[in-house]
């Protein structure tokens, strides 16, 4: 049994990692700042230890490094780490004791991709803050592994999908009219014919990367994609839905400032970000260090996060059955 702390533990990794770890019989203290409950309710969160934290304020003060470590953990488990600043930090404080440090990065460590799919070997080509402060912090750890600091194993999701929170539609972005488009046969345009790739992956899955993180000797100072088994395009994804329907989908492929012009600026810019990249990320790696298995292919995480997105009022079918 590892006595583990989870930082970030009630957002959409820890909603399933908490009670995986608790079913293993692991102690979870799950940190966060106590704004809002799991996305699922769970019996095993009766049995975690709850402390309440605003990092932010914490780190500004310099004094959350040293919260996490007077909890004497064995794992700590990052999920909300977004600077070096914020990491070294953290390390610094963690390293009299040196617990297992797991850190959760993102596939946006990789830009546009030269060969395909992208392994975790590649030079980084992150661009834009979040990217960059994550391959920052993946260099960070890599070089304090090496050094004899904490150990540290960076695990990097694709696009996070699940039910409680709206996830990136077959567009590329966060508009709903997308899923009422597709399941009432209405046109949908879609830039660059359709070409572009999104790398889904459930929540669920890459609670079960941290956790098998936890036991692979073999993990420490690497990084890990975790994704669905296929990365899958915009048209693809778009075929799917619609299929879920009973429908083919009504393709309008258009230039940028058309899809501009029809999503709007704010979802256009959020398609930019996802086609731009395009990742396709391989999990090869993962499955042999880790033992990574996903259960949930791309169609089944969105089929399963618009089910929720229907029956909560978040997003609008036309009443139609799927």
């Amino acid at each position: 049994m590892n006595r583990v702390v989870i930082i970030g533990a009630t957002g959409h990794i820890g909603t399933y990692l908490v009670p995986r770890l608790v079913r293993g019989g692991h102690e979870v203290i799950a940190m966060s700042r106590g704004t809002r409950d799991p996305y699922q309710a769970s019996p095993q969160w009766e049995s975690v230890t709850r402390v309440t934290v605003d990092r932010g304020a914490e780190d500004e003060a310099g004094t959350f490094g040293t919260r996490v470590a007077d909890l004497r953990p064995d794992v700590v488990i990052d999920l909300i780490c977004f600077t070096a600043a914020s990491a070294s930090q953290l390390t610094d404080a963690l390293r009299p004791s040196r617990p297992l440090l797991i850190h959760c990065g993102t596939i946006w460590v990789h830009g546009p991709a030269l060969r395909v799919p992208v392994t975790e070997d590649e030079p980084r080509t992150a661009y834009g803050e979040y990217g960059t402060g994550k391959a920052a912090i993946e260099a960070l750890l890599q070089r304090e592994t090496l050094a004899g600091g904490v150990p540290a194993v960076v695990l990097h999701p694709g696009h996070i999908s699940g039910p409680g929170w709206p996830v990136i539609t077959p567009a590329g972005n966060l508009d709903p009219a997308v899923w009422t488009r597709l399941a009432t046969g209405q046109p949908l345009a879609l830039p660059d014919n359709g070409l572009g790739v999104l790398n889904h992956v459930h929540a669920d899955d890459v609670a079960q990367a941290f956790e098998r993180a936890m036991s692979r000797p073999a993990a420490i100072g690497a990084s890990f994609h975790v994704v669905a088994e296929q990365a899958m395009t915009l048209r693809g994804l778009a075929a799917g839905a619609a299929g879920w329907f009973g429908r083919e989908p009504v393709l309008e492929f258009t230039g940028w400032a058309e899809f501009e012009r029809r999503a709007g600026a704010e979802h256009a810019a959020v398609t930019r970000e996802h086609t731009d990249r395009s990742i396709t990320a391989s999990i090869d790696r993962a499955r042999e260090v880790l033992g990574y298995a996903p259960r949930y292919s791309t169609l089944d995480a969105l089929h399963e996060a618009l089910a929720w997105l229907v029956a909560n009022g978040q997003a609008d079918v036309g009443g139609q059955e799927f």
